[in-house]
């Protein structure tokens, strides 16, 4: 675990990542659009590709005994995204404390370059019993990382 978080420290840390998908027959509604519900499926796909990227995967923090649950989603939708269509979903650590984490993510039509949604999701960091933790004091490689990704 140790040399992936330092590998990774010795890289520049990218602060977007992007996150490439087709919309699928099944995510979508008789009209061929893409239903609300599954665009915070794909903030999630598009997050846990932006851990990846970062050098941190949850894989990797789950086996350190970490959980990262979603406290709170949030989506505004712009324009219609069809089946079979291509999407970018541009994903940023918005905020981080060490305790708390904020992702933004913007999803455009990779065709047209149409904004389709924007949204956010809040995290916090737990034990597996369920406590809160503060990775500055138990996990200081992750939160270099992640604090080093953040874009603001």
């Amino acid at each position: 675990m140790r040399l992936l978080v330092e590998l990774t420290m010795n890289e520049i840390l990218p602060k977007e990542v992007v996150f490439e998908r087709k919309a699928n027959y099944y995510e979508t509604d008789q009209m061929g659009i893409v239903h609300h519900s599954n665009y915070i499926r794909w903030f999630e796909e598009a997050r846990l590709y932006y851990m990846e990227a970062i050098g941190i995967p949850y894989e990797l923090m789950e086996e350190a005994g970490i959980f990262i649950p979603v406290l709170g989603v949030s989506c505004d939708y712009k324009v219609s995204v069809r089946f079979s269509e291509t999407v970018c979903i541009y994903v940023t650590l918005e905020s981080f404390n060490g305790i708390r984490m904020k992702c933004s993510y913007k999803v455009v039509n990779k065709e047209s370059g149409e904004l389709c949604s924007t949204g956010t999701s809040e995290h916090c960091f737990l034990t597996k019993n369920y406590k809160p933790l503060s990775l500055k004091k138990s996990y200081p490689e992750f939160y270099q990382i992640l604090s080093a990704a953040v874009t603001k």
